[in-house]
């Protein structure tokens, strides 16, 4: 168990190295052709979906809880 613990940070930073040299070519062609726009949009729409799913979630729970006692 404890190999497993000084294994994994030494796995995480060979993938955190390795990952610098690269350039990300995705993002810069999304980047140059202005589709990187519609790639933050549909990402904030997920994430204002999830917020407004777990607010909702949120204060059935408290009504149920209010009703319960």
């Amino acid at each position: 168990m404890k190999k497993a613990f000084f294994a994994l940070p030494l796995l995480l930073l060979q993938l955190w190295a390795s990952a610098q040299g690269r350039p990300v070519e995705m993002a810069d062609s999304f980047r140059s052709n202005g589709k990187i726009y519609v790639v933050v949009a549909v990402i904030l729409t997920i994430f204002a979906g999830i917020i407004i799913y777990l607010v909702r979630l949120d204060r059935k729970i408290s009504r149920f809880e209010k009703h319960r006692d």
